[in-house]
């Protein structure tokens, strides 16, 4: 599921501390064991494994300014009429003894937990921030992909090994719209920006092809203004749409790989149910969004520019489809026999975030094994069955975190602003029919109302009657 990214740089105290109570209500351990602490140390230590050298690629990461941890690298040339995608994914199954202290604190997280002052991370920072990392300018072994795309984008033949590699350079998002735009820079390799252009719009034609959409998650960062905080958001750049079609394809890939082999496991993700869809469309009425009643979402969600305030916090708002989202092992005799993902229109999987989810160690070692024409490991076979537990309880307890830590950040913002009337619409009535839920346009922000009767779909007026920063708390009445 998109995550919201919500940034607080220098927070105040009672966010600090509405934080720190929130990680402790939602059981999110902040400390590993000193048994994993202690496996992870001298996993990092321990002298590279023998791997086929690919050290000669010219790869390159692409991410925000100041990660750390770097789960991918690539590097695209032109192969005849079409392009070959070299794609390294950090190597953590490396670092990770199946069974041990480290596995076991892993498996207990599941994903790493994002939020607006930092995240706890899935494995430890001597891995995740050092050794395991595709940090610039170091070896470090890696799952390598090679994806061969005829001239529309189109998959001609794709495999993955084990392979040392070693990144060129660190780049930001910023760098490589950049040099996309025109601008020079001597980091960021000649070919890259057009072939990477080239290649992300032949896939989103590819996706909008199969009635798939792509939902790029503006940034939001609380910045200091007359005496208080506002929200202000950061619209996604093309190459970071790009970017991320590279991943979706090696996940899409990886999947068939898998489904061929009849074992593995698969993300998924039912339609979006048209209670929420129908929710979705009164938050763009909410926020001055046109949504015709006769264009699908697929189509809508395209012509929006996240440049755009309202068009930002509709897109934060659309996470709500993304509801139900799961994982199917392959060969489970209980599970979903068409095991596809909705928004994406495809069979995909998880494989390009090792560092960061729990699920992908396993299936990037299973699209290896396939590749290679041997048997998929016995670890990887044995952790199956459990990893979509796993998963769904790191993941529930990262969305939770997200949305309390957003309610703790909007409720700074409203805090100066508590007795004054807002426009708002009825998004949402509870079943109880005695409470709701409105979206403010400006700030953009969602909250409950009590009240009966409230008029759904409708613009109403409200008053902020009550702000408990430290509570994670906003409420409206109606005027």
């Amino acid at each position: 599921m998109p995550a919201r990214v919500l940034h607080l740089p220098a927070p105040p105290a009672r966010v600090a501390a509405a934080l720190d109570t929130l990680r402790a209500e939602l059981d999110i351990p902040v400390e590993f064991p000193a048994e994993a602490l202690a496996e992870a140390r001298e996993a990092a230590r321990r002298p590279l494994p023998d791997l086929p050298d690919a050290r000669d690629l010219p790869l390159v990461t692409i991410d925000p300014p100041g990660a750390r941890d770097l789960d991918q690298a690539v590097h695209l040339e032109e192969d005849g009429a079409g392009v070959v995608v070299h794609y390294a994914i950090a190597d953590v199954a490396s670092f990770v003894t199946p069974g041990g202290a480290l596995d076991e604190a892993v498996r207990a997280r599941g994903v790493t937990v994002y939020g607006p002052t930092g995240s706890v991370p899935l494995h430890p920072e001597a891995l995740s921030a050092d050794a395991a990392s595709l940090l610039p300018g170091q070896d470090r072994p890696s799952y390598l992909w090679r994806i061969a795309l005829d001239a529309d984008g189109t998959v001609r033949d794709a495999t993955v090994r084990r392979a040392l590699v070693r990144s060129r350079a660190q780049l930001t998002y910023e760098q490589v719209q950049r040099a996309v735009d025109g601008v020079g820079d001597p980091a960021v390799p000649d070919t890259l920006p057009g072939l990477l252009r080239r290649v992300g719009e032949q896939r989103l034609a590819q996706e909008r092809a199969r009635g798939g959409v792509s939902l790029e998650i503006p940034e939001q960062e609380v910045v200091e203004s007359d005496g208080g905080y506002a929200l202000s958001f950061r619209a996604t750049l093309p190459v970071e749409e790009w970017n991320a079609q590279v991943s979706l394809l090696t996940g899409i890939t990886a999947a068939g790989l898998m489904r061929d082999a009849g074992v593995g496991i698969l993300r998924t993700l039912p339609p979006a149910d048209p209670r929420d869809l129908a929710r979705l469309r009164r938050t763009a009425r909410a926020l001055g969004i046109a949504w015709p009643a006769d264009l699908d979402y697929q189509d809508l969600v395209p012509s929006l520019d996240s440049a755009v305030p309202g068009h930002a916090a509709f897109l934060n708002q659309a996470t709500s489809l993304f509801r139900g989202a799961d994982y199917a092992v392959l060969g489970d005799a209980d599970g979903d026999p068409e095991p596809r993902h909705a928004a994406i229109a495809a069979e995909y999987a998880h494989v390009t975030a090792p560092l960061r989810r729990l699920v992908d160690r396993f299936g990037l070692e299973a699209c290896r094994a396939v590749c290679a024409g041997e048997p998929v490991p016995a670890w990887v076979h044995e952790a199956l069955p459990a990893l979509p537990r796993a998963m769904a309880r790191g993941t529930q307890r990262a969305g939770r975190y997200e949305r309390g830590a957003v309610d703790a950040v909007e409720a700074l913002v409203l805090e100066p602003h508590v007795g004054e009337e807002f426009r708002a619409v009825v998004v949402d009535v509870h079943d109880d029919g005695a409470r709701g839920t409105v979206v403010v346009a400006d700030p953009a922000v969602e909250a409950s109302v009590a009240a009966a009767g409230l008029p759904l779909g409708e613009e109403i007026a409200v008053r902020l009657t009550e702000v408990d920063v430290p509570g994670r708390t906003v409420r409206f009445s109606p005027v």
